[in-house]
C-alpha cells in the first residue's frame, strides 16, 4: 500500500574540473539527505563536473561515459546502500559521435529504473550544448513518447532536464502520462556582466515558470540548480555565476523548501501525495482541457 506522504531532497552543490571531486562532494550531500530521512534524492544536472560548456572543445567528450558505466554503477550502488531512489545526472555516451544529457533514476535496490535524455538543446553564449548533446528520441523503440514519466517504488517521476523547463508542453506530456511528480535537474546562471536587475528578473523568471508548470499541473515540482562561479575556459567571457536558489513546491505553487544562492545545500520536505488528487477536483484544468482545437500546436508557427 503506497504512504501517503513521502519525504524528498534536492541536492544543490558547486563542480570542479575532477570528476572524483565532484561526485566525492554528490555522495557526502546525497548521504546527508538520507540520514534526514529523503526516499527520493535528486541531484542537479551534470553534476560530476564543471559545466563544460561554455565552449565547444572536441577533447571534453573524453568526460563521456556509457550507462550502465562507472558512474552510473557508483550512484547505483549509492542508492543500493541507502535504500533511496536517486536521480542522477550523466554525460552519456551512447554510441560513437551520439552524446547525450541524460538524467538517470536509480531503484532502492541500486538498478536502474529508467532514464531521461535532455529533449530541448539550447545553444546561446556561454551554454553551447548542441555542440555536445543530440537531444533524446522522441519515441522509444518500444513506441512510448519521449516524455515518458518513469515508475519507480516511490511513484512516477515526471524527469526533464533543465532547458525543458520552459516548455509547458513537456510538463503537460509527463502530466497526461501518470506523472505524479515533476523534476527538473538543472545548471542555470548568470553572465556576471548583466546588471543585477537584469539577474533578478532572468532568476524570477526561472523559478515562476516552473511555479506555473506546478499549478498547470496540480503537480509537486523538484528544481536542483547548481552554484557557485565557474570560469570560461576561453577566457573570452567572465564565466558564469550559478545562481542556486534550487526548490521544491506543491501541486499549487506553494513553496516547500528553497535554498539560496550562496552554496552547498540540502533541501527537503514531506510531500502530501493525496494533495494531487483533491487539487485537481477543484481546478479540473484536465478534464476541461480542448484537445479539439489544439491541433496548431503541432505547426512551428502559426503563418
Amino acid at each position: 500500500m503506497t504512504q501517503n506522504f513521502l519525504k524528498l531532497a534536492a541536492i544543490q552543490q558547486s563542480c570542479s574540473d575532477d570528476k572524483e571531486t565532484s561526485l566525492a562532494k554528490s555522495e557526502t550531500l546525497v548521504r546527508q539527505a538520507a540520514s534526514d530521512g529523503a526516499e527520493l534524492v535528486v541531484l542537479q544536472e551534470l553534476h560530476a563536473t564543471s559545466y563544460f560548456c561554455q565552449t565547444e572543445d572536441t577533447s571534453v567528450f573524453e568526460l563521456a561515459e556509457p550507462i550502465p558505466g562507472p558512474t552510473s554503477e557508483r550512484l547505483g550502488d549509492l542508492a543500493r546502500e541507502l535504500n533511496i531512489v536517486l536521480v542522477g545526472s550523466i554525460f552519456e555516451r551512447r554510441m560513437n559521435g551520439v552524446y547525450h544529457n541524460t538524467a538517470v533514476v536509480f531503484e532502492k535496490d541500486g538498478s536502474i529504473a529508467g532514464l531521461y535524455r535532455k529533449m530541448h538543446i539550447p545553444d546561446d553564449p556561454g551554454f553551447y550544448e548542441k555542440f555536445y548533446f543530440t537531444p533524446g528520441d522522441a519515441e522509444f523503440n518500444n513506441g512510448s513518447s519521449g516524455f515518458s514519466p518513469i515508475q519507480t517504488s516511490v511513484g512516477k517521476l515526471g524527469v526533464l532536464v533543465c532547458w525543458d523547463q520552459w516548455y509547458p508542453e513537456a510538463a503537460r506530456l509527463m502530466a497526461l502520462a501518470g506523472a505524479e511528480i515533476l523534476i527538473y535537474p538543472t545548471a542555470i546562471g548568470w553572465d556576471v556582466t548583466d546588471s543585477r536587475e537584469e539577474q533578478a528578473r532572468q532568476l524570477d523568471a526561472w523559478i515562476t515558470v516552473q511555479r506555473g508548470h506546478a499549478v498547470a499541473n496540480n503537480l509537486p515540482v523538484i528544481a536542483p540548480n547548481r552554484v557557485g562561479s565557474e570560469p570560461d575556459p576561453s577566457g573570452h567571457s567572465e564565466g558564469i555565476r550559478f545562481w542556486g536558489n534550487s526548490f521544491i513546491c506543491g501541486p499549487q505553487g506553494e513553496f516547500l523548501a528553497r535554498a539560496d544562492n550562496t552554496g552547498d545545500s540540502v533541501i527537503s520536505a514531506t510531500l502530501d501525495r493525496t494533495r494531487t488528487e483533491s487539487v485537481r477536483r477543484i481546478w479540473p484544468y484536465l478534464r476541461d482541457r480542448r484537445i479539439d482545437a489544439y491541433r496548431d500546436l503541432l505547426k512551428r508557427v502559426r503563418d
